[in-house]
C-alpha cells in the first residue's frame, strides 16, 4: 500500500516537474529580455515606452540599442535582432525579402507620427524654407545641409520624400542629432537636418536647452507655410512628417509582440503624446456642451 502511494505521490511530481519545464520553455510577453533596434533620431520614444513596458512588466528586461536605420533591417532579416523600429516605407524588393527571409506577412506595427526638421542658429535671420531649396540644396557641392550619418533615417527619409537615392544627395555629416544642434552655432551658413524626436520632450531639461539653441524652420510647399505642430503631424501636413513602425520576426506571443501591443494601446500612446510626438492610434477628441 505504502509502495503504491510512493509511487503515485512520485508520478504526480514528475508530471508537475515536466509541465513546470515546458512552461518555462513556452513564448512569454511578461517576462525575459529583449534589446530593440532603434535610429538615434528616434531613440528617446523607443526608451520611454522599454521603461513604460518594463515598469508594467518587472521581470522583463529591454536593452535600446542605436544602429542605424538600414542596418537594423539587416539584423531583423538576418535574425540578429528581433524587433526594429522604423521610419521610411520599404520598397517591394525589402518587403518581399522580409516576408520570405522571416517567413512573416509584413505587417508594420505603426506608433507615432514623428518629423525630420530643418533648424538653423537662433539668431540667424533665415525665417522658411521652400522645398525648392531643399531640392536643389542637396544637389549642391555647397553640401549646406547637414545630417547625422550616412545610412540614417533622416538622410533615407529627406531622399524618400524626395524621390531620390541618399548616395545621389550632397551633404555635410556632423555625426548625432544633438551633436548638429550643438555645433551648428560654428558653422553659420549650414542648415541641420534632424528627427523631432531630439528635442520634442516638452519638460525635459535637455530637451529645453537645445530647443533653445535653434530655430525650426516652416516648410513651403506650393505657396504654403507648414510649421510643425500637433495639428500637422496629426493631419500629416507637415511636408515631412514620418510615421514610426516596429517590425518584428518572431513568430509566437514573445516579449517583442507584447511589447509592439503595449506600445500600441491607450497606455502606450500616451507615453508617445508626453514624448511630444503625435500618438497614431490615439486621437484628442474635443466635445462642445450646449
Amino acid at each position: 500500500m505504502r509502495n503504491s502511494l510512493k509511487i503515485a505521490v512520485l508520478s504526480v511530481i514528475s508530471i508537475v516537474a515536466v509541465s513546470c519545464k515546458k512552461e518555462d520553455k513556452s513564448p512569454s510577453y511578461h517576462k525575459g529580455d529583449l534589446t530593440i533596434l532603434t535610429d538615434e533620431s528616434f531613440k528617446s520614444v523607443t526608451e520611454a515606452l522599454a521603461d513604460g513596458y518594463m515598469i508594467n512588466y518587472p521581470e522583463t528586461h529591454i536593452k535600446i540599442e542605436t544602429k542605424k536605420e538600414d542596418l537594423g533591417f539587416l539584423d531583423l532579416l538576418n535574425d540578429k535582432a528581433r524587433i526594429t523600429v522604423m521610419s521610411r516605407d520599404l520598397t517591394p524588393e525589402e518587403k518581399k525579402a522580409y516576408e520570405e527571409q522571416v517567413d512573416l506577412k509584413f505587417l508594420p506595427a505603426k506608433f507615432a507620427a514623428d518629423a525630420v526638421v530643418f533648424v538653423v542658429p537662433k539668431d540667424s535671420p533665415k525665417q522658411s524654407i521652400s522645398m525648392d531649396e531643399i531640392k536643389n540644396g542637396l544637389e549642391s557641392d555647397a553640401k549646406n545641409f547637414i545630417f547625422d550619418g550616412t545610412n540614417s533615417s533622416n538622410l533615407n527619409f529627406v531622399a524618400q520624400k524626395l524621390k531620390k537615392q541618399p548616395k545621389d544627395l550632397k551633404f555635410s555629416i556632423i555625426p548625432g542629432s544633438q551633436n548638429i544642434i550643438e555645433e551648428l552655432g560654428k558653422h553659420t551658413d549650414k542648415i541641420g537636418v534632424i528627427g523631432l524626436n531630439t528635442f520634442s520632450r516638452p519638460y525635459d531639461k535637455t530637451s529645453e536647452k537645445l530647443r533653445e539653441m535653434v530655430k525650426v524652420l516652416p516648410v513651403e510647399n506650393n505657396g504654403k507655410l507648414y510649421s510643425v505642430d500637433n495639428e500637422s503631424l496629426r493631419k500629416m501636413t507637415y511636408p515631412f512628417t514620418r510615421v514610426l513602425y516596429f517590425l518584428t520576426n518572431e513568430g509566437n506571443f514573445n516579449i517583442a509582440n507584447g511589447f509592439i501591443r503595449y506600445s500600441c494601446t491607450q497606455l502606450g500612446q500616451m507615453i508617445v503624446e508626453k514624448e511630444g510626438l503625435q500618438p497614431y492610434n490615439i486621437y484628442k477628441r474635443e466635445v462642445q456642451m450646449r
